[in-house]
């Protein structure tokens, strides 16, 4: 076996597994990053709402709301290492279908028990016709 052979791949050793892998290599600094931010995006929210800044549920929601997302995005970025780079891309696709198909399940699912409450309960504006006794 010649020298071309060994480095063409038809030996294997470590060093040439090592340059085709095709996996992300982390380093402390971007795990470190991660984890600040992470941090920051928990303090943040924590802060706001116990400090009473927000004022009202649905500002609240929406601000709570849009740091997780955020947070989300951080983790599967720096922790899951998923960008369009790893596996051609493939994970990021799933990971945006996957998602799409989760806020359809979980607004439909929400949309039709808003309707359910609203149309099958019985109204409880109306006031109650109560008798007076009879004397």
């Amino acid at each position: 076996m010649s020298a071309h052979d060994i480095h063409a791949g038809h030996a294997h050793d470590a060093h040439d597994d090592h340059h085709h892998d095709a996996g992300p290599h982390s380093t402390f600094s971007g795990y470190m990053t991660g984890f600040v931010l992470s941090v920051i995006l928990t303090a943040i929210p924590f802060w706001l709402i116990m400090a009473k800044v927000i004022e009202g549920r649905t500002p609240a929601v929406m601000v709570l709301g849009a740091f997780a997302i955020i947070q989300i995005l951080v983790h599967m970025y720096y922790f899951l290492h998923m960008n369009s780079k790893v596996e051609a891309g493939w994970t990021l696709l799933s990971t945006i279908f996957t998602v799409i198909f989760v806020v359809i399940a979980l607004s439909g699912t929400l949309w039709v028990m808003y309707h359910m409450n609203a149309n099958m309960m019985p109204h409880h504006d109306e006031p109650l016709a109560i008798s007076a006794p009879q004397s």
